[in-house]
């Protein structure tokens, strides 16, 4: 377990630094794509530096739970300060004494298996700490993304709306249309570009979000392919397999803790010994005598039955929650399972089809309001089926990658710890 431990730190470390050799700063202009984000987030974010504080603490603790009890030495002055005969050093006696204590009942092997089990525990924290950074990570892309095609679509909407109004004032100076429509036409373009200017503080605030979590500037562009990409084919929902995630290797961790626990209570009902050897020295004659003890505590108040009843208990409660876990594993994989189908299915849809037919009807009403055929609120329906589309699309979109991420959160495997 000494060498797991070990190779896991020094493997955290050479992540970090190959991390940080292999996310260089994104030049202006450039993409910053999903995978550069995680490698930037990797090598700069605290959480996992804290967690190899944490394995470093692990470290540390194994090789405190192996070291053995100090002897001791006793030096007794005999005979000596008093009154009388005794005033001064004539009549000293000195009596020095070596002892070891000596453990029973297993007691250090017991408290390296505590040390041994919290360490693996510190180590799956380690990789769920690693896991929730690429969640945090891959939502705030998604954010900042979603973010961006907003403004994309808020800035179209806002050249459709100039368009619109420059074809309203045509249409009046030709005497085809009541002055009122170039006023709704004017209305309708200070709103788009009203929502423009809210639109670009929104992206504003996601970007800097998304350089918080990834420890850089975010200036380089985002992966609009990325967030476009929606999965093609969602079959029937697959077999739901919580053995071996994080959940549960966390939670089988927090029992193997609890049963070594047990093990180490137990162990220190054991009473144990403390054996020593020493000489006096006996000033009367000059005689030098050999001395030896063996000293064993009596457990008249502390047994330690109450111990291994609360470490008992303890165990108990970690096999529950495990339980527990379990059951929780299975239902949020299978809810994020119809999440992520379903967020396929919505962002297919509506940035499919349902835009097609919306960016048709718009267009067409574009034209027939230019050539006269249609009125002015017909084409102002149109280009408002148009924007709320678009933004549905883009919100489907969102809401599948965020559901993809948490369902890849939830099923990611736990290192394998077995056999160390």
């Amino acid at each position: 377990m000494h060498r797991l431990i070990a190779a896991a730190l020094a493997a955290a470390s050479c992540a970090t630094i190959a991390q940080a050799q292999t996310a260089p700063p994104v030049e202006a202009g450039a993409t910053l794509s999903l995978d550069q984000a995680l490698s930037m987030a990797g090598a700069t974010a605290p959480s996992l530096d804290a967690a190899e504080a944490d394995i470093r603490t692990a470290q540390a603790a194994r090789t405190v739970a192996g070291l053995r009890p100090n002897p001791g030495i006793t030096v007794e002055a005999e005979n000596v300060a008093g009154s009388g005969i005794y005033r001064g050093t004539e009549n000293l006696e000195a009596t020095t004494t070596f002892a070891l204590p000596i453990e029973l009942g297993g007691k250090r092997s017991a408290r390296i298996g505590v040390a041994d089990a919290r360490s693996k525990r510190t180590l799956i924290q380690a990789a769920i700490t690693q896991a929730d950074l690429r969640l945090s990570v891959i939502q705030a892309y998604a954010e900042a993304a979603a973010a961006e095609q907003r403004l994309s679509t808020a800035r179209d909407q806002a050249r459709i709306a100039a368009e619109g109004l420059r074809a309203a004032e045509v249409r009046v100076q030709a005497g085809r249309a009541s002055p009122i429509e170039v006023q709704r036409a004017d209305v309708a373009r200070i709103n788009a570009d009203a929502e423009v200017e809210r639109t670009q503080r929104l992206v504003e605030v996601a970007r800097y979000s998304l350089s918080r979590i990834i420890g850089a500037p975010t200036i380089g562009n985002l992966d609009a392919g990325w967030f476009a990409h929606v999965q093609s084919a969602y079959g029937p929902m697959q077999e739901i397999e919580s053995a071996g995630t994080l959940a549960m290797a966390a939670a089988e961790a927090d029992l193997a803790v609890a049963d070594a626990g047990v093990r180490l209570a137990r162990a220190q009902r054991v009473p144990d010994l403390t054996v020593g050897a020493g000489a006096r020295y006996i000033r009367e004659t000059g005689d030098t005598a050999a001395l030896f003890s063996l000293s064993i505590p009596l457990p008249l108040f502390n047994n330690g039955r109450a111990a291994l009843a609360q470490a008992s208990s303890e165990r108990v409660r970690a096999d529950a929650q495990r339980r527990v876990t379990a059951l929780e594993v299975d239902q949020a994989i299978a809810r994020a399972q119809a999440d992520a189908a379903n967020a396929a299915t919505t962002a297919a849809t509506a940035s499919g089809p349902a835009l097609r037919a919306s960016e048709e009807a718009a267009r067409i009403a574009r034209i027939g309001y230019r050539e006269g055929k249609f009125g002015q609120l017909e084409l102002l329906d149109a280009e408002r089926t148009l924007s709320e589309t678009r933004r549905a699309a883009i919100d489907a979109l969102l809401n599948y990658h965020s559901a993809l991420a948490q369902l890849e959160r939830l099923t990611v495997r736990a290192p394998d710890l077995q056999g160390n």
